[in-house]
């Protein structure tokens, strides 16, 4: 534990010290990535590398089109990928990564705009680029100074560092984010329709008169836990824990009621239409897990979160 606690203090100063070492070089990265007409083109070996593709993926995920590239691939037909129009971000802790440095006579000549985010302001790779991010850092959590710890964790804070500065400057909200994910939880709140998302198939309807075995069948075939009663006045629900406290309360006098006793009149609904996010905020605002979705007055599905 003792350990441990030693690793997150010597990283967590190393980020820190990220924040002092900030100059106009980043300024400078940032306006130009910003006024770049292509893409940001992240490129590095070993662990600098599996850095950079998650900055690539941060990157392309927030707005920024991103992607990375391995420099040996690079080297060997890759670069074909490359605009004059990109921005190459080149990540080397030593600034003298060789596979690296073999690519800059093409970006120069090709006039790309070159980052570099490395721990040694006056390696190869530091005078070559356009714009340097310095990402050095006292010591390593390793204590043989030897696998880069404290060195990758500064790397991908000052990847999130350009990102999260990008967002804000161009004003990304969270519907450009869940236009990138739209398979995920977010995407799903923020683009599908309550109508995309509803269930319409065998909807566990049932007569208020109905009796309490009738609505625990109903509840039971419906298999979402719910029921929902109709009468001439509108509609109610009941749910399964309204099941399990009427018992509780009416004991073996439960099966004289009917379904219009167990009801809760007027439940929360929500147009097919709405968007679903809507649709989530009111669950969660009261707690509940289901909506009735109405059209028009009349029951069409239910939403279940």
């Amino acid at each position: 534990m003792k350990t441990a606690r030693e690793v997150f203090n010597i990283e967590a100063e190393a980020i820190i010290q990220l924040g002092k070492q900030l100059d106009s070089n980043f300024d400078d990265a940032i306006n130009n990535i910003l006024s770049a007409k292509g893409r940001v083109v992240v490129c590095g070996m070993g662990k600098s590398g599996l850095i950079g593709k998650k900055i690539a993926a941060t990157l392309a995920s927030t707005g920024t089109p991103s992607f990375f590239m391995h420099p040996s691939e690079a080297f060997h037909g890759d670069l074909g990928m490359v605009t004059a129009d990109d921005i190459f971000l080149a990540i080397s802790n030593s600034g003298e990564t060789e596979e690296l440095l073999k690519l800059m006579p093409f970006l120069t000549d090709s006039g790309n705009y070159i980052i570099a985010m490395t721990g040694y302001l006056n390696s190869s790779l530091a005078r070559i680029a356009n714009s340097v991010l310095n990402i050095s850092v006292e010591k390593e959590a390793c204590p043989l100074q030897l696998a880069p710890t404290a060195s990758t964790t500064a790397t991908l804070a000052m990847g999130d560092a350009l990102a999260v500065t990008l967002m804000k400057a161009r004003d990304f909200q969270p519907e450009h984010f869940a236009r990138f994910h739209p398979g995920g939880h977010l995407g799903r709140r923020l683009l599908a329709l309550v109508k995309d998302e509803m269930l319409t198939q065998n909807l566990p309807l049932i007569n208020a008169s109905a009796s309490f075995a009738e609505l625990i069948h109903c509840i039971s075939s419906g298999q979402l836990g719910l029921a929902i009663v109709t009468s001439e006045e509108g509609i109610g629900i009941t749910t399964d824990g309204d099941i399990r406290r009427a018992f509780e309360r009416f004991e073996k006098d439960v099966f004289e009621l009917k379904a219009a006793d167990l009801m809760t009149a007027s439940p929360k609904t929500i147009n097919a239409n709405a968007k679903m996010n809507d649709a989530f905020m009111m669950m969660e605002q009261h707690q509940i897990t289901a909506l009735i979705v109405q059209e028009k007055g009349e029951v069409v599905g239910i939403l279940k979160k």
